[in-house]
């Protein structure tokens, strides 16, 4: 017998859907859109459009002929032939992300994900909400805890440091970095993010379950993001949370299932880390030196200031719980991403290995670990960081839609359909806007003919005026990377910090070489991950390199 709530569910979605077939078909074949005359590729079928290609997994070739074709602003056939913009001019940016950031809010799909995920946490909330929280985290992140957080990044640091060293004392050998890369990243905010352990980092040992999912979040999210983008904000119009639970476990999909398994993981773990650092902080200073941190941790810092904020000011402890799992998220994948790339960049580049590796020997000086002022000095180090994260941004993309009817001017004028000039594009509202991260941080408009090149010696020099006179709105350096604006990335510092730290001690001692027969590709999910060309695409992401010790 069919369940009367799933007939009412049935009918709810057909009817959505319906509606939305006849606004976009209205939309597409009889009002004129002020993006008709913007140039954009064609869509694979009018059901699909070209979103396939956009989102695809092997997508960057895509995103590099847009680019190349259309410049910095291209409409792009979605759902039902909705126009959808793709988007690297850097002034369209800065009015997005900054001048007029109230009137692009995050893409639904995004704000629903991240809420579902991980809780009211920075992800899934927008607007004053979303202020609070990050007013109440920002002294978690200051300069000053940074440094102090320093012994303990190179307290964890070197354990994989140590584990690389027994696996090679024999000779050179093959070990997937990026999983150690995750490992690391991941008891990194561990410790110095929730005053937890979750990995002793040594081999063999028994891999605690949110390591497994961390492992498998991206690959997960990245396999359902058609689903996510146009199913799921269809479904959280229907009944209750309870019922939209019970609906979900019905869902005959092995992704979906995989995904709300990782999400009541990440809550039942913080939620329980909650638990511990409320007791620790109750009991007074004496409790908070004996749990990892001694209460230095971001989490640590959050609650203290919570439990003094006004009434107004305050999280709920919801909140908070959510903030752990959305730290440990956002640190962990991005984290692992930007320090396996450079370690394969580094094997693909053995002057430049060397190069780094002479710096970080002579100011170590056989010492095991640095101040926070002498890692932030070593000026090869930074320059090889940044230019990774400028040629290769661990998030490739980001997404945002119209509130209202808007006005986008151009850094560099558009050609358009009828051959006029365009430099200013009118944006009607509900539009979706892809922003291309990795494309603008390799526009050769502004930083040059070789802008494809990894290049650490650009740091080393003032950057051309085209960089710096092009209103980038990035945070850091002159590039995307880390987003611009209110939704900006708030532990920006911390992740740098944490990628040279990790960096320091593995180059100093170890030679990353390129395994011999392996061919390695990078996945453009929300967060970049690599794997081996002729693993089945639903085996875990890896990265295999040569290490040996370093002579």
């Amino acid at each position: 017998m069919i369940d009367f709530n799933f007939l009412t569910l049935v009918s709810c979605v057909i009817l959505y859907a319906a509606w939305r077939l006849s606004l976009l078909l209205f939309q597409r074949f009889i009002a004129r859109s002020p993006l008709d005359n913007i140039p954009g590729p064609s869509g694979k079928s009018f059901l699909i459009g070209a979103l396939p290609k956009l989102f695809g997994f092997k997508a960057w070739g895509f995103h590099q002929e847009l680019a190349r074709i259309y410049g910095g602003v291209a409409r792009i056939r979605g759902l039902l032939g909705a126009d959808f913009l793709y988007v690297y001019d850097p002034l369209a940016l800065h009015h997005i992300l900054l001048k007029d950031q109230g009137n692009y809010a995050p893409e639904p799909s995004l704000l629903q994900g991240g809420q579902l995920l991980f809780g009211d946490g920075l992800l899934g909330i927008w607007g004053e909400a979303h202020k609070k929280q990050r007013k109440m985290l920002n002294p978690s992140f200051s300069t000053a805890n940074m440094r102090d957080l320093v012994p303990l990044f190179y307290n964890i640091s070197q354990k994989t440091a140590k584990a690389f060293a027994k696996k090679v004392e024999g000779g050179p050998q093959e070990i997937d970095v990026l999983s150690w890369s995750t490992r690391t990243a991941l008891e990194l905010i561990a410790q110095s993010g929730l005053g937890t352990s979750f990995d002793p980092l040594t081999e063999g040992a028994a891999i605690h379950p949110y390591v497994n999912a961390a492992k498998r979040i991206v690959l997960v999210v990245g396999g359902i993001q058609l689903f996510r983008v146009y199913m799921l904000p269809i479904v959280m119009k229907i009944g209750t949370p309870k019922f939209r639970r019970v609906l979900l476990e019905w869902t005959p999909s092995k992704a979906l299932q995989e995904a709300r398994e990782i999400a009541d993981l990440m809550h039942d773990t913080s939620a329980k880390v909650y638990q511990s650092k409320k007791k620790a902080l109750a009991e007074g200073d004496e409790a908070l030196k004996d749990q990892i941190a001694e209460g230095k941790d971001l989490i640590s810092i959050l609650m203290r200031n919570n439990m003094g904020a006004s009434k107004g000011d305050g999280l709920s402890e919801y909140e908070v719980i959510s903030q752990m799992s959305t730290l440990t998220f956002a640190a962990t994948d991005t984290t692992s991403s930007a320090i396996s790339r450079t370690l394969w960049q580094l094997s693909q580049r053995h002057d430049v290995q060397d190069k780094l590796r002479a710096e970080l020997r002579e100011a170590m000086s056989g010492r095991d670990a640095l101040s926070y002022e002498e890692i932030v000095e070593l000026k090869y180090l930074d320059a090889v960081c940044r230019e990774l994260l400028r040629l290769y941004p661990p998030i490739p993309t980001m997404f945002r839609i119209a509130e209202k009817d808007t006005i986008l001017p151009l850094h560099t004028p558009l050609t358009g359909i009828d051959g006029h000039p365009i430099n200013e594009v009118s944006v009607p509202k509900g539009t979706k806007i892809c922003l291309s991260v990795f494309i603008l941080n390799r526009n050769k408009d502004l930083w040059g003919p070789d802008a494809d090149d990894f290049k650490p010696e650009r740091w080393l020099s003032e950057l051309p005026d085209s960089v710096t006179s092009a209103r980038i709105p990035g945070i850091y350096s002159n590039m995307m990377t880390f987003s611009a604006g209110g939704r900006s990335c708030i532990g920006f510092k911390f992740a740098e910090l944490e990628m040279k730290v990790v960096l320091s001690l593995l180059v100093r001692g170890f030679r990353f070489s390129p395994s011999p027969d392996k061919e390695i590709y990078w996945n453009m999910t929300g967060i970049v991950t690599a794997g081996v060309i002729g693993d089945h695409e639903s085996s875990p992401t890896r990265l295999p390199l040569v290490v040996e010790l370093a002579k």
